[in-house]
């Protein structure tokens, strides 16, 4: 991901630019939202041709969305136009598009996914943990878009298209244990920073910036 000048993973915010201008908190309308918004949509898109049993439409359309992950933060970097709104925007999307492909594979590969309940759970009660302690300690939703999550994003693709296409579970499986990795990490970075913050690169910079603080 491409690096903000203040040294943090590019995305619609960052926690030191929330002081005005371009990267106020109160820009709505813009490019990479409007992006989100269609991610946001197209998870409910995507229950629904599960339901109808499409499982190559629903691949297809699982990866243009997870895709759009990636251009939005490139869009909000290369346009000006990232924001505090757009950085949580852009969690509530992704988190959307991931439930959106538990719940579709589970009504199309639900067989294969009992079998890998010993991956899935760890991924996803250490995501629910981390997002449930930033509720508590914040009253927001986490937003970190750490180096780990996005090269996580990339696994998961990667995975799910093994699941898809019956080529591999193996790949899945990676993807889905560093998922749990990723998910306690920003666990971490929530313990140890005293105030809400977008995008940060991991926990070594959440640290480094608490030090210096």
């Amino acid at each position: 991901m491409t690096k903000s000048p203040s040294g943090q993973d590019g995305r619609h915010g960052a926690s030191g630019d929330r002081a005005g201008g371009a990267n106020s908190p109160d820009r709505l309308l813009t490019i990479p939202n409007i992006i989100c918004g269609i991610r946001l949509a197209g998870s409910v898109v995507l229950v629904g041709i599960a339901w109808f049993g499409h499982s190559e439409l629903f691949l297809w359309i699982f990866l243009l969305l997870a895709l759009s992950d990636w251009v939005d933060g490139k869009l909000a970097i290369l346009l000006n136009q990232r924001s505090e709104f757009g950085t949580r925007l852009d969690s509530w999307a992704d988190a959307a598009l991931y439930a959106a492909l538990l719940v579709g594979a589970g009504i199309m590969h639900g067989d294969k996914l009992r079998a890998e309940i010993a991956w899935i759970v760890p991924a996803v009660a250490t995501y629910l943990v981390s997002t449930a302690a930033g509720f508590w300690k914040y009253r927001r939703w986490p937003s970190y878009h750490t180096r780990a999550a996005n090269t996580g994003w990339f696994l998961i693709m990667i995975g799910v298209t093994g699941l898809f296409t019956e080529w591999s579970l193996w790949l899945l499986r990676v993807a889905l244990a560093f998922a749990a990795l990723t998910n306690l990490e920003a666990l971490a970075i929530t313990i140890i920073s005293p105030a809400w913050r977008a995008d940060v690169p991991s926990l070594y910079h959440a640290w480094r910036d608490n030090k210096a603080a």
